[in-house]
């Protein structure tokens, strides 16, 4: 952009900040994959800053505007631990009485889930699994069924840790918390939004999927192998992660977050949210972080902020399509929200600390802005042979790996999808460090009796800034030895995929099957299936407690038949073995037809197929995905409204609708 300033008059501070943070928004824009953004500071109940950058709707280069709606991910976990806080105020829940209390209904395969409180669910300490990620992310579709059949689901479910042990992210329990707040107040929890918050903050575009708005406010969504905008995104675990906002209304909600709108939340419960409750469990040593626990705050203490003398609350989020963040710094009642399309919330994160920290500059109350850290490559040094003893088998959600420390030296896979696989050496104090000295690994023996492999890491975003992150990534396992019999049965799953049967056909997930497919990775050696402790030829439980993030969403493996063919349960969804996939009919015209278990219908294409276009005639309520042979969506027909694909070679196709659907079937060689 260029503009003339006339000489008469000197840009002032908020022309400086704006043009700052409009600078590194631009940057997003054009290097993260953000097709737009969102931006405003809060500073004592004014709106400071309010800008954007990027487009709405990449179709007519419409610009995004303070109007512009964005999904907010996990942000939408404040406001549920806010309205719980709320009834703590009104002295109709306490925090530390079982959550058996106010849901009654709440059982599980585990006795000590009797012991889970609603305090455990803010701070993420119940125990629980993770998330039940099934027909939650969905699109144009507000179906409560992931809500609904939660308490159900939970029924056979068991808790990978004692409740209160150690924190570690949560999807579930705040799931749970929007079930409490509908039981206790007696309103849904979109009503009990409305009324306790919108409502008196004169919030207008904070909505749930299940208000009537209008979905065109929504910054548009898109996929790379989809030529058009996506569908509204719909994410159907409202407490979790499901809110819809702006950035100037959710800075403006940041004021009851702390304490300065005591007609809605109490300041004693909103300093009681500050709290550092990470630190009542098993956690990495107190160092400079991004992730430190409060009540509902994914850090009481971010970094840099820290650096400063500041005490900086932050909550970052993330959908499918959208992400968010806001931090919030209650000594000076300043607050930045952040929202974006595409990208990621660890951007927007690091985007809206330095903004905030140009900010605070600009305002006086710091002087300077430190410079990043800077490293020396490693140099190595001669390994103490008691170092040795942490050699072996180490698990992590999904994987195990074994840690052979040669040489002084250890290979580690990649890290936090942010840190690529690299070489550590050993350069002393019980430290090995990769090549430039950016990340250090160490090992922690904990007080649960446990060793972790801990990573203190700063990665560097170019043109946004810098991030440290210090957590446990993976845990020491025992080796579990088994006979020929069960070897011999995994070993014939090992490298075997099965795809998910229970997915409606309207979820986002179809566009990158990751979710909705399991890559079955067998380590017979060690007797670990998927980072899970196999227990006989069909079952495999779950086998880390890992505190922070990388212990979270864990999982059991459950495999059954039924007429001969193999099956995988996982949380209670049914997957296919791919092995028990046919071949789609390769005749000219053939149906498909949705059977009474509602089951997605997956087909191979074989070489009848391969290269036909296939034409669907698919009813209202149905719609089919096609993936080449490495799992790329060719076609996708609930998001690109395209009922005809050419069929790759060695893909696949599922159809999934309504039970009794009909798919009619056209194959053309032309």
């Amino acid at each position: 952009m260029l503009f003339v300033i006339p000489m008469t008059h000197a840009p002032d501070k908020k022309d400086n900040i704006k043009e700052r943070a409009h600078s590194m928004a631009s940057e997003l824009v054009s290097k993260y994959d953000v097709s737009g953004i969102q931006y405003a500071i809060n500073d004592n109940g004014s709106i400071t800053l309010s800008d954007s950058a990027g487009v709405y709707d990449k179709a007519t280069n419409t610009p995004v505007t303070k109007e512009t709606m964005f999904g907010i991910g996990s942000v939408s976990k404040l406001y549920v631990t806010a309205a719980t806080m709320m009834l703590v105020d009104a002295n109709k829940v306490d925090l530390d009485k079982p959550l058996t209390t106010y849901i009654k209904d709440f059982t599980m395969a585990d006795e000590r889930y009797k012991e889970i409180t609603p305090r455990m669910l803010m701070n993420h300490s119940s125990g629980l699994y993770g998330t039940h990620y099934g027909n939650s992310m969905l699109f144009n579709d507000n179906d409560t069924k992931n809500h609904d059949e939660l308490l159900v689901r939970l029924q056979s479910s068991r808790l990978k840790s004692k409740p209160g042990e150690y924190s570690v992210y949560c999807n579930d329990g705040f799931q749970l918390l929007e079930i409490l707040v509908e039981r206790v107040s007696g309103l849904s929890y979109t009503k009990f939004l409305e009324t306790y918050i919108s409502n008196p903050l004169n919030l207008s575009s904070t909505k749930t999927p299940l208000d009537n708005f209008d979905r065109q406010r929504l910054a548009k969504t898109y996929f790379p192998t989809i030529d058009k905008a996506l569908p509204v995104e719909n994410a159907n675990v409202i407490g979790a992660g499901g809110l819809y906002s702006t950035a100037e209304e959710l800075s403006t909600f940041s004021e009851v977050l702390t304490g300065k709108r005591a007609d809605i939340l109490s300041k004693k419960s909103a300093k009681a949210m500050q709290n550092p409750e990470y630190k009542k469990g098993v956690w990495v040593s107190d160092e400079s972080n991004n992730t430190n626990y409060g009540l509902g705050w994914d850090a009481v203490s971010l970094a840099p902020f820290n650096d400063y003398g500041i005490t900086a609350l932050s909550k970052g989020g993330d959908t499918i399509m959208y992400h968010a963040d806001l931090i919030a710094i209650p000594e000076y009642n300043i607050s930045i929200a952040v929202l974006s399309s595409g990208g990621s919330s660890i951007y927007d994160t690091i985007f809206a600390s330095n903004v905030l920290l140009e900010y605070l500059k600009e305002k006086g109350i710091i002087k300077d802005i430190l410079p990043k850290k800077t490293f020396e490559p490693s140099k190595q040094v001669e390994m103490p042979s008691d170092l040795l003893s942490y050699s072996g088998l180490y698990g992590t959600v999904d994987s195990t790996i074994n840690i052979d420390m040669n040489n002084g030296a250890i290979k580690l896979p990649e890290l936090e999808g942010l840190i690529p696989a690299q070489k550590y050496v050993y350069t002393g104090n019980g430290k090995f460090k990769n090549s430039d000295g950016s990340a250090v690994v160490s090992f922690d023996k904990q007080t649960n009796g446990k060793t972790y492999l801990k990573l203190n890491a700063y990665l560097d975003f170019p043109g946004i800034g810098q991030m440290n992150m210090v957590t446990y990534e993976y845990q020491k396992l025992d080796v579990n030895p088994l006979n020929d019999q069960i070897k011999q049965v995994w070993e014939n799953r090992n490298g075997k995929k099965y795809y998910a049967l229970d997915e409606k056909i309207t979820s986002i997930f179809y566009l990158d099957p990751s979710v909705i497919t399991r890559n079955i990775s067998v380590d017979l050696d060690h007797g670990y299936a998927n980072g899970t402790k196999i227990i006989d030829e069909n079952k495999a439980v779950n086998a880390v407690e890992i505190p922070i993030m990388a212990g979270r969403d864990v999982f059991d493996l459950n495999f059954y038949k039924l007429q001969q063919e193999e099956y995988l349960e996982i949380d209670g969804f049914s997957y296919i073995s791919e092995d028990a996939i046919k071949p789609i009919s390769g005749k000219k015209m053939s149906t498909s037809t949705i059977k009474p278990d509602g089951h997605a219908r997956w087909y191979k294409i074989d070489e009848q197929s391969a290269n036909q276009k296939m034409t669907v005639d698919a009813p209202k309520s149905g719609g089919f995905a096609v993936y080449d042979k490495e799992g790329t969506i060719v076609n996708f027909s609930r998001a690109s409204d395209k009922n005809s694909v050419v069929l790759p070679a060695d893909g696949l196709i599922v159809f999934g609708g309504n039970v009794g659907d009909v798919f009619k079937i056209s194959l053309d060689s032309k």
